[in-house]
């Protein structure tokens, strides 16, 4: 009889734990676009990105955790200059504070959040007919989304905002990039 209560405490304890903490791996599509006055057009580009995620429940709040690594693409031009192509990727870690807004017990349900993203970009492509351009390897942004979770999986919609001034140069050269993201939860 203890062994079988030993048992029974012992699932419930681990049933307990999977809700606290939960964690897995993320997919993404990120489309990305300059924010900048200083250029006369721009556009923007499509890319993706994987990460992990470790998640830390408690009641109606909760708090996330992200690494992984992304790509993204944009350009911009100035006239009778010409066009520059650029194509970013590097690992990226973000931390996010939500709330649940409608909690539909261990069906899921749909969240809304905030948080700060920092990203190192490692591989700087950008393509024109110019001489070189300058481009800072390090990007910050601050992020808001809405989220759903439907038994396992969660899906995100997030805007990120960037804060860092990425073109070395007396340009001014930011990024916003929209992220939809999959993600599976294993506990």
């Amino acid at each position: 009889m203890k062994k079988f209560l030993a048992a029974v405490l012992l699932c419930i304890s681990v049933n307990g734990f999977a809700q606290l903490i939960q964690f897995g791996p993320q997919f993404s599509s990120n489309i990305t676009s300059a924010v900048t006055d200083d250029f006369s057009s721009k556009s923007s580009g499509t890319d993706i990105g994987f990460s992990g995620f470790a998640r830390v429940n408690l009641l109606l709040f909760y708090g996330q955790a992200e690494f992984g690594y992304a790509k993204n693409k944009f350009s911009v031009s100035q006239t009778g200059i010409g066009e520059t192509e650029y194509e970013l990727s590097g690992t990226d870690a973000s931390l996010i504070a939500g709330y649940k807004i409608l909690p539909f017990g261990k069906l899921g349900n749909l969240r809304v959040f905030v948080g700060y993203n920092w990203k190192h970009y490692s591989d700087i492509k950008a393509s024109n007919n110019l001489s070189l351009i300058a481009f800072e390897q390090d990007n910050s942004s601050i992020l808001g989304g809405v989220g759903i979770d439907v038994w396992k999986f969660t899906f995100d919609a997030r805007y990120l905002a960037g804060l860092s001034d990425l073109d070395a140069s007396n340009r001014e050269l930011k990024t916003g990039v929209v992220n939809i993201s999959l993600g599976y939860k294993f506990l």
